[in-house]
């Protein structure tokens, strides 16, 4: 390619993203790629310690699709091993460690999800245990020579529980440098990962180094916010948009997000060029973001179909067409018990919170008390979007 494709491929690697260390690298990688005929082998890893894929994931798997189309080779690691000990980044205390039956189980549905993104013919899915397992207790320890305890608690979160006098156990000091080891042994070209992981990111490029490795390309990409525009898109904060949710329910989501976060999600999610859309009243833009989303993952018909309800729903002021239906076990169930047992809630805390807020009715009729026992069928609704149909 001439080198003026070369910066085009640099303008699409570069969208969205936070850092690129380094860029001179990179360019010359790309020319050395075109000069051998060779791909560039492209990893990310994800560790599966929730059950599904939502759209903070798609982040760095559109930018992998995106390398696809270059024409290179996509690694797309799935931290089997590593989830059972849990990433510690941006943690401020030490994760629960889940079972290997757990991981197991999560791991089955990313590699389902994952080619709703990805080209499946230019992936590789592989799984970080059928190296690890494989390790001596002497292949561990010439590991950890490789690092120091100066070093590891540099890292930000570290540091900082380390000063507050919280716990930190070995096993999340050692975190980051098995991530590090994922790089030396795919010998990966460039890794892509958010913002929170530039540390580990880092130690791959100088593990890479002590192996006689070529120290990888870093790119790292911002975390995208969840419905509440606040906390990082994740399922443990209940504010997060799966890739696999029925069309309505992603199509109402995405509209419940603020305006500016809007303009995140286009530049993160889509391909759309932004200037194209800014002269668009936040409304229209946000209910083409909507559309454009939920098309991708359900269809450009089931978008249309959500698109239509949504707009009878809350326009209109109609009721959905299809509702979650709750069958009351008891002859009256505490509202706090429907909320948490139905997902409208992801814990008694925040359900406390939706009702002081007063964002919980039944049959258009506020809740106002967390006391309150439902004896009755009715249409329970939270916020502006989710609604129940509760029957006996």
């Amino acid at each position: 390619m001439a080198k003026l494709e070369i910066k085009k491929q640099l303008d699409l690697i570069k969208r969205g993203s936070e850092d690129l260390i380094s860029e001179a690298e990179l360019i010359s990688r790309l020319e050395e790629c075109q000069k051998q005929r060779r791909k560039l082998r492209i990893k990310a890893g994800f560790d599966p310690t929730a059950a599904d894929l939502h759209l903070g994931h798609t982040v760095l798997l559109n930018k992998l699709r995106q390398f696809q189309e270059l024409g290179h080779k996509v690694i797309f690691l799935i931290g089997d091993f590593t989830a059972t000990i849990g990433d510690p980044s941006g943690q401020d205390k030490s994760r629960r460690r889940l079972s290997v039956k757990e991981v197991r189980r999560n791991a089955l549905t990313y590699r389902k999800q994952v080619f709703k993104i990805l080209d499946s013919r230019r992936t590789q899915v592989l799984f970080n245990s059928a190296w690890f397992n494989k390790m001596s207790s002497g292949d561990i320890l010439n590991l950890a020579s490789h690092a120091t305890l100066a070093q590891i608690l540099a890292r930000q979160d570290f540091n900082q529980r380390y000063a507050q006098g919280k716990d930190i156990s070995f096993l999340e000091l050692f975190y980051p440098l098995l991530q590090a080891y994922d790089s030396v042994y795919l010998k990966a070209d460039v890794e892509v990962g958010g913002t929170d992981q530039k540390f580990n990111l880092l130690l791959g490029r100088e593990l890479q180094k002590d192996f006689g490795q070529t120290p990888q390309i870093i790119l790292t990409l911002p975390l995208l916010e969840g419905t509440d525009g606040i906390l990082k898109m994740s399922k443990s904060f209940g504010n997060y948009i799966g890739i696999d949710e029925a069309p309505s329910e992603m199509f109402g989501k995405l509209m419940s997000i603020s305006d500016e976060l809007m303009w995140k999600y286009y530049n993160l999610l889509t391909r759309v060029d932004i200037e194209s859309i800014s002269h668009m009243h936040p409304k229209q833009a946000k209910l083409n973001l909507a559309q454009d989303l939920t098309t991708q993952y359900n269809g450009a018909l089931n978008a249309k179909l959500a698109r239509e309800e949504f707009e009878s729903v809350f326009s209109q002021k109609a009721l959905p067409k299809e509702m979650q239906e709750y069958k009351l076990s008891r002859p009256s169930e505490n509202i706090l018990d429907i909320l948490l047992k139905t997902g409208l809630a992801a814990s008694k805390n925040e359900a406390r919170r939706l009702i002081r807020q007063q964002a919980v009715t039944l049959d258009n009729m506020k809740i106002e008390k967390e006391e309150v026992s439902i004896k009755q069928p009715g249409i329970l609704k939270v916020g502006k979007r989710r609604f129940l149909k509760i029957v006996k």
